[in-house]
């Protein structure tokens, strides 16, 4: 049974319907690879929404940045509107693993700032995957990194019903065991409060709250609750509660795990004392004994996931679990922008063995730790059944394993490659300006590609000293400032935007018909014929789309990126004019994407007395206020300023539709001389 429905009022069109064929037939036929060679602009996205439909597979869609994962996730979502799109990249804002540099003695103890939306995005993937069939996943490489065993995780999950009978005290016992926090005053998630016989609870998963009421001898109600208010949305008949975090363990199996640890740690003591490193014997033995005193009281230890050998019950050596392990057995892998994320996949591995292996080394973990990895890409190959790989550049791995290749080249709105034009260096900034500047006139936007960071930031405080309004993005934003900054450019808060390499694939921005690539004759990774194409790209979604590439040579780079473009856009020119087609440019609507209050909409509909819009601007407050706090606690002021700006807008706003006269600011008069 197909549990997808896709809805949508395009239909496909150009080359789309070629595509979806074929590719929907192969892997019906039993293919296990194929390659959709799709350009910019031709739709790639609508037709891996058609095969996911017509396939009816639980999908995992992978992609090689979180910018570009959030796109994907924002528009499967609207094509899938009543099953499980889920978003399941790394939750972290910034990350500084555990490492010791020897020549310097020099220890650096892991850093992070968790963000708590990402986390629970996370959560939420894997309970959808565990509990429903239509799961379509969007993650970044962080699906191969490991995670606690599925079976221990959905083992472990609690059911409750309204009128059945249950203990109090038993159920918040399990609910320890699941890693929630006990709180008495504020309910935050993951976490939960007791009053008498009533029990609140936030998932750690999900975005509203829940109410359990004990009875004497049963569960008289259980209540989904509004997030900011703690009011009654509606009473549901039974709950399931998934785990708080992705390692949990079962206590039979914590407590072989503490005996297997323990034995570890003697014998590597052994190992280190007996090799004369009596320091790092130390080391390793007050560290681990500390850790083994915390899971023992508490089920729970920094750096946890370092022992999950032990606490799966694993072999050494054996292939970690990972996001891949939570899909059932018959499910379908996309790979999108492939030539960007298969090599990404494919080196994961080795920069992590080669860090934790000096600290092993060195007394700081236990050799176990090196079995905490991503996948091998043998191990990653060996657990997919059947793969899409998609790109308008496919790498040399996809081509050497599917020979024949599915291609997408025509658009559906008749749009063609843009036309690439080369100038010279000097004046360049001056003529950039002046080309900024028309677009300006015609309410089109441009993007702007640099070597540096510190160039893409420079040149964006320049622009805006001349009165253009410009902005920079580069990898140290994080995947909720990058998917903001990219949609006010197309709201025109931004006339354009400054990157290094994020202003690449797949990115969908309809507005921009100017692309300028400086310093393009610098040839490397950035500045590749792959590369050139793909920035390129950004430009086609536009009927006036154009490329500068600012050189003093023609590099042989840029050759064959001109020439693929020249090629592409003669075959959109004679289909074009075989059916009479007059292109035309892209119309979408600007929509939210992997904002917070987003998952919220489906409870929408049975909110009593409250419209959806006022419904989404509470959620959409207290998503601003978590940001704000912990913006300021992270110390980064300006970032809290900005959030508080928006919240009193936002309160003033409401404010004054609530009591236009009480809103309204008076207009300041003058002041009667006493």
């Amino acid at each position: 049974m197909n549990h997808f429905k896709l809805i949508s009022a395009m239909t496909p069109k150009g080359d789309q319907p070629q595509a979806i064929e074929k590719l929907v037939k192969g892997f019906k036929a039993g293919k296990r690879e194929q390659v959709l060679m799709g350009v910019t602009g031709s739709g790639k996205t609508f037709t891996m929404a058609q095969i996911i439909a017509k396939l009816g597979k639980p999908t995992l869609v992978i992609s090689h940045n979180k910018t570009l994962a959030a796109q994907l996730y924002s528009e499967l979502k609207d094509f899938f509107p009543e099953n499980a799109v889920e978003y399941f990249v790394s939750y972290y804002d910034y990350y500084q693993p555990e490492a010791y540099i020897p020549h310097t003695d020099t220890y650096i103890e892991k850093d992070a700032s968790i963000n708590d939306d990402l986390d629970r995005l996370r959560l939420s993937a894997t309970s959808s995957l565990l509990s429903r069939k239509d799961c379509v996943i969007v993650s970044s490489v962080s699906c191969i990194y490991g995670l606690g065993a599925p079976e221990d995780w959905q083992g472990l999950l609690i059911t409750i019903a309204r009128g059945e009978l249950a203990e109090r005290d038993k159920f918040l016992s399990g609910l320890i065991g699941l890693q929630y926090e006990r709180v008495d005053t504020e309910l935050k998630r993951g976490s939960f409060r007791v009053r008498g016989g009533r029990v609140d609870l936030f998932p750690s998963y999900g975005e509203n709250p829940y109410r359990i009421d004990f009875g004497t001898e049963a569960i008289e109600r259980i209540t989904l609750l509004d997030p900011v208010k703690f009011a009654a949305i509606r009473e549901i008949d039974k709950l399931v509660v998934y785990p708080a975090k992705h390692f949990v363990t079962p206590t039979e199996r914590l407590e072989s795990a503490l005996v297997s640890i323990e034995q570890e740690m003697k014998a590597q003591v052994r190992k280190l004392t007996g090799e004369g490193n009596d320091l790092e014997a130390k080391r390793l033995e007050s560290r681990t004994l500390y850790d083994l005193e915390m899971l023992k009281e508490v089920g729970y230890c920094g750096g946890v996931e370092n022992y999950s050998r032990h606490l799966s019950g694993r072999a050494p050596g054996s292939t970690p679990y990972s996001l891949i392990d939570y899909f059932p057995d018959d499910f379908l892998v996309i790979i999108d922008e492939s030539h960007q994320s298969i090599p990404q996949i494919r080196g994961m591995y080795n920069g992590d063995a080669s860090r934790k292996k000096v600290l092993v080394d060195h007394g700081f973990r236990l050799p176990s730790a090196l079995d905490n990895r991503p996948l091998k890409f043998p191990e990653f190959e060996n657990k997919i059944k059947q793969c899409l790989y998609v790109s308008a550049t496919p790498g040399p791995y996809e081509m050497g394993r599917c020979p024949e290749v599915v291609e997408q080249v025509i658009r559906p709105t008749g749009l063609m490659d843009p036309v690439i034009e080369v100038r010279g260096t000097r004046g360049q900034i001056d003529d950039l300006i002046g080309e900024i500047r028309n677009r300006v006139k015609k309410s089109e936007r441009t993007l702007v590609t640099t070597i540096t960071k510190k160039m893409a930031e420079d040149l964006s405080r320049y622009l805006n000293d001349l009165g253009i309004k410009g902005s920079y993005i580069h990898s140290e934003f994080d995947a909720f400032e990058r998917v903001e900054i990219l949609r006010d450019l197309r709201l025109k808060k931004y006339d354009c935007v400054i990157g290094v390499n994020l202003l690449r694939e797949g990115l969908d921005l309809p507005e921009v018909s100017l692309v300028a690539v400086l310093d393009a004759d610098k040839e490397g990774f950035l500045r590749s014929d792959v590369s050139l194409i793909q920035i390129a790209g950004r430009a086609a979604r536009h009927v006036n789309g154009r490329v500068i590439m600012y050189a003093e040579k023609v590099t042989d780079s840029m050759r064959r990126a001109i020439d693929e473009t020249a090629r592409r856009r003669k075959v959109q020119e004679e289909y074009n004019r075989a059916n009479g087609i007059t292109p035309t440019g892209i119309i979408k609507e600007i929509r939210e994407g992997i904002e917070r209050w987003k998952k919220a909409e489906e409870f929408v509909h049975d909110v009593v007395h409250e419209s959806k819009s006022e419904y989404q601007t509470k959620n959409y407050l207290a998503f601003l206020k978590t940001r704000m706090e912990a913006a300021a606690r992270a110390l980064e002021f300006d970032k809290a300023a900005r959030y508080r700006d928006e919240i009193r807008k936002l309160e003033s706003d409401k404010t004054e539709k609530e009591n236009p006269r009480k809103g309204k600011r008076k207009t300041p008069g003058k002041k009667r001389s006493r």
